[in-house]
C-alpha cells in the first residue's frame, strides 16, 4: 500500500491510500480519516460508500465528517465506487461502468473480470483496514444514493458484521427504478431473482437481524420519485416489523449540502452503537 495524501484535520489525519486489490484486479484508492484517539489505541471504523460518479474524494472533501469523527473517535474509510484502470470495462453514461459499481459482484461479461465491489467492501477492504493496529473490528456502514443502496444491502446480508447502518437518499428498490434496472441487468443478467440479493426492499422481508435502519431523505431531491422511492422501504419495513427511522427533510436536495447538514447526526448514531 502507498499513502498518497496526508493532511492534518481536527487533530487527526485525512489520508488517501493506493493499494492493489486482488478481488478487483486493479489498483484502488481509499480515503482514511484517523481521529486523534487512534494514536492511543484501536478505534471503531465507519465505512462510507459513495454514489454514482464519485471517487473517494467527494466525501472526504465535501461532507465535513472529520470534525465529528474526531469528536467521537471514529475512523472513517471511504473507498472509490468502482474498479479503475485502462483494462477495466466501461460504458457510455454516468450510471454504468466506472464510477457506478453498485456494490455487487458482476456475473456477466465484460463486467465479471473486475466489478466485484461487494466482495471488496465486505471482505478485502476490512481485512486491509483492520490489519492496522489503529483500527478495531467494531464496524458501521453508511452511504449516499448508490452508496446508500450498498450500505443497506450489505448490512442486511451480513447479520452481526456491523453494529449500525445508515443512509442518505438511498436507492432502496433498485429492482424497480431505472438506475437499478440498468445496472443490475448489465452486471447480473436478466434473472430478477438474482437481483433480490441486492435490493433492500426485498432483503428486509427475510432479514435475520433487526438492525435499525436510519435513512435521511431530502424532500426536494430531484431523484426522489423516479429513482429513490423511500416509501417502498417504509412499507416493506412496516410489513416485516423491521425497525426504520425515515426522516424526510424539507427543502433538501440530493447534493452534499444535504449530507453535510446531517452527517454529524449520523456519526453520533453510529458512535452510540459502536461504543455500546
Amino acid at each position: 500500500m502507498e499513502r498518497i495524501e496526508h493532511r492534518a484535520s481536527f487533530g487527526g489525519w485525512q489520508d488517501v491510500y493506493r493499494h492493489r486489490s486482488e478481488v478487483l484486479g486493479c489498483d484502488m484508492t481509499v480515503g482514511v480519516y484517523l481521529p486523534p484517539q487512534a494514536a492511543d489505541g484501536p478505534c471503531p471504523v465507519l465505512y462510507w460508500l459513495s454514489g454514482l460518479t464519485c471517487t473517494e474524494q467527494n466525501f472526504i472533501t465535501k461532507a465535513g465528517a472529520q470534525r465529528y469523527a474526531a469528536e467521537h473517535g471514529i475512523i472513517i474509510v471511504a473507498p472509490d465506487t468502482s474498479p479503475r484502470g485502462n483494462d477495466v470495462a466501461d460504458a457510455e453514461g454516468y450510471d454504468l461502468g466506472k464510477g457506478a459499481g453498485f456494490y455487487v459482484n458482476a456475473t456477466q461479461e465484460p463486467w465479471a473480470a473486475h466489478y466485484r465491489m461487494y466482495d471488496y467492501i465486505v471482505d478485502e477492504l476490512p481485512a486491509w483496514v483492520e490489519a492496522d493496529p489503529a483500527a478495531s473490528d467494531r464496524r458501521a456502514i453508511s452511504g449516499h444514493s448508490m452508496g446508500g443502496h450498498g450500505a443497506l444491502t450489505i448490512a442486511l446480508r451480513n447479520p452481526g458484521r456491523y453494529r449500525s447502518v445508515s443512509a442518505f437518499s438511498p436507492i432502496v428498490a433498485p429492482s424497480q427504478v431505472p438506475w437499478g434496472e440498468k445496472a443490475l441487468s448489465a452486471y447480473l443478467g436478466d434473472d430478477r431473482e438474482a437481483w433480490k440479493q441486492h435490493d433492500a426492499v426485498e432483503l428486509v422481508k427475510s432479514a435475520k437481524e433487526r438492525l435499525p435502519l436510519l435513512v435521511d431523505q431530502g424532500e426536494a431531491d430531484e431523484f426522489l420519485e423516479s429513482q429513490l422511492r423511500p416509501h417502498l422501504l417504509q412499507a416493506a419495513c412496516e410489513a416485516a416489523g423491521h425497525p426504520l427511522e425515515l426522516r424526510m427533510q424539507p427543502g433538501y436536495d440530493h447534493s452534499y449540502y444535504f449530507i453535510a447538514s446531517f452527517i454529524g447526526e449520523h456519526i453520533a448514531h453510529h458512535a452510540a452503537a459502536l461504543k455500546g
